[in-house]
């Protein structure tokens, strides 16, 4: 006996050794499956918990050195633009800076361009992260998009100051260990200001800390920065870009 969960060409084949079922996994629909939860079970989940639930679509870049695969994927997007909850592409960018990775990071950005919507970039965790993270600033630039409608995402000491003067909005994602802990997040503000820079907390597999952005508020303030600073990157800063879509309408306003 065989099911099909879709009809696609590419597909992977799994028999289970007792009942010698055969299911035909097609890679696609999982994702097709994935946008699914994250735009109609997560945001009825969350609500039940008074939490609003917005998310980004797109292919990873950890997922993006198989084009063939990346762009079946990409071309699932579209359909999901339109759902309430979601504010843009994202997180796009580059993983190893390979040049598949390369060509499905530019057709991401011209599905975003073509569809007007933000993006949420995601740089590398190599030790050339300010190269990967140029390569990903010069794909954004030879587009038409305006950097003030992009986020680049995991921004550290050594990529934060090209990233904010080429007009990106930079963001801060806090670690306990990793990237950017609240402290180092807090030099950075220090050094380079509060303009187009925001933090938030990760909440991923790995080692993280939900309650990162609230630690970090509080080595500000334990630094004597004003309240003003502290809610401007922490809160002001992520609404006036998320704003941006007309999707981000916060219930409590």
């Amino acid at each position: 006996m065989t099911i099909s969960a879709w009809r696609w060409p590419d597909a992977s084949r799994s028999r289970n050794p007792r009942s010698g079922l055969v299911l035909i996994v097609h890679r696609h629909r999982v994702f097709f499956d994935y946008y699914r939860q994250l735009t109609e079970y997560e945001p009825r989940r969350a609500a039940l918990f008074g939490i609003q639930h917005f998310t980004w679509l797109c292919i990873n870049p950890k997922e993006a050195d198989d084009p063939g695969f990346a762009r079946e994927v990409i071309a699932l997007i579209p359909d999901f633009l339109k759902c309430d909850n979601v504010l843009g592409i994202g997180e796009i960018g580059l993983n190893k800076n390979t040049k598949n990775e390369k060509i499905i990071l530019e057709e991401q950005i011209a599905l975003a361009e073509k569809y007007n919507q933000l993006v949420l970039v995601h740089t590398p965790h190599l030790e050339d992260k300010r190269k990967g993270t140029r390569l990903i600033m010069d794909a954004l630039s030879a587009s038409k998009i305006d950097p003030g409608r992009i986020l680049i995402d995991h921004v550290e000491e050594h990529t934060v100051a090209e990233v904010l003067d080429r007009g990106f909005w930079a963001g801060m994602t806090l670690y306990p260990d990793t990237k950017m802990t609240p402290q180092r997040a807090t030099d950075v503000i220090e050094m380079y200001g509060s303009e187009r820079i925001w933090m938030n907390s990760a909440g991923d597999w790995g080692c993280s800390d939900p309650l990162a952005v609230p630690k970090a508020r509080i080595e500000m303030s334990r630094r004597g920065h004003h309240m003003s600073l502290i809610d401007k990157v922490t809160l002001d800063n992520p609404r006036t870009f998320l704003s941006q879509s007309e999707k981000f309408v916060l219930k409590a306003e």
